[in-house]
């Protein structure tokens, strides 16, 4: 189902925001550092309609990045054939982000359009690489594009060159065509899992480096995998395959998590100790400890209160 695409998206988006900065750079040409702020507006909106109760619509991502000129932003993922009606609905969620933010001055309304954009799941041969606005007023005409990303054009070493992680849960579309011969070759099969291995290789490097934290390497391997289980629920030796390598790397991360926090802990308890026999300063128990000078200065403070 479509809305599993769309919730993936969403969720990657929302939950770890840094990473929709590459992909906007990407899309419109941008020069974001990655630094930025980025503040998210409600993405449900009512579409007036005279005669008629309001329709809520409902867009899959509104925000504004606040660059050295805040700009506003509004990407739309699909993964459905290009029927001319996504552009429609397109301009209704653009007019009305506008509306809901339009500033009214000596009865002068003013609108700012956000900059659009959609994440095509799936190309076509009837996939534009652009869609246009075309807006016939009294006051003249005006006119402009609205890009159009292709996952499917993007090659793995494409995404970790350009840091475009959060495409990573949507890759498994690039074989989608595939799916019927890896299900049935083994050799083939194992080539699309070394692939994944390969991404998670290469997201570990990327946490090591700290590109990116845990948690954005677990959402991205969580989302990929509910994306794998949905589109290949026809294939069961793709599905299983693929699937169990992410799902592995959750578990592996999860144990991975749990290690760390129990050792941090006892960490935390030697240093306690230390504290309590005074016989050290903060700095010679963060070396002894692992620990760093902040922790062990924030545990010395829970023993004054």
């Amino acid at each position: 189902m479509a809305n599993i695409y769309d919730g993936a998206f969403r969720t990657i988006l929302n939950d770890c925001r840094k990473l929709i900065i590459p992909v906007i750079n990407e899309i419109f040409g941008e020069t974001y550092i990655g630094e930025e702020e980025i503040q998210f507006f409600p993405n449900e909106h009512f579409i007036d309609q005279q005669d008629e109760a309001d329709r809520e619509r409902i867009t899959d991502t509104n925000f504004t990045i606040l660059g050295k000129i805040p700009k506003k932003y509004h990407i739309e993922c699909e993964s459905s054939l290009p029927d001319g009606k996504i552009t429609i609905r397109l301009f209704e969620y653009d007019a009305q982000i506008a509306l809901d933010e339009g500033e009214v001055t000596e009865e002068t309304l003013t609108v700012t359009f956000p900059n659009t954009a959609v994440l095509y799941l799936r190309t076509y041969k009837k996939t534009p690489d652009k869609m246009k606005y075309v807006i016939i007023t009294p006051g003249g005409t005006v006119q402009y594009d609205v890009p159009i990303m292709k996952v499917q054009t993007y090659s793995l070493d494409d995404i970790f060159e350009k840091r475009l992680l959060m495409l990573i849960p949507f890759y498994i579309f690039s074989h989608e065509k595939g799916f019927p011969e890896y299900n049935s070759n083994e050799q083939k099969l194992a080539e699309l899992k070394a692939e994944y291995q390969e991404i998670l290789k290469r997201l570990d490097e990327l946490e090591q480096q700290g590109v990116i934290g845990a948690f954005d390497k677990r959402t991205i391997i969580e989302l990929s995998g509910d994306v794998i289980k949905e589109i290949a629920q026809k294939y069961e030796n793709v599905q299983k395959g693929v699937g169990d390598i992410m799902g592995g790397a959750l578990i592996e991360t999860s144990a991975r998590r749990l290690k760390n926090e129990a050792e941090n802990e006892t960490k935390k308890q030697t240093a306690l100790k230390l504290l309590k026999r005074g016989k050290q300063t903060v700095e010679e128990i963060a070396e002894d400890t692992g620990l760093s000078i902040t922790e062990v200065e924030q545990l010395a403070g829970l023993q004054t209160v």
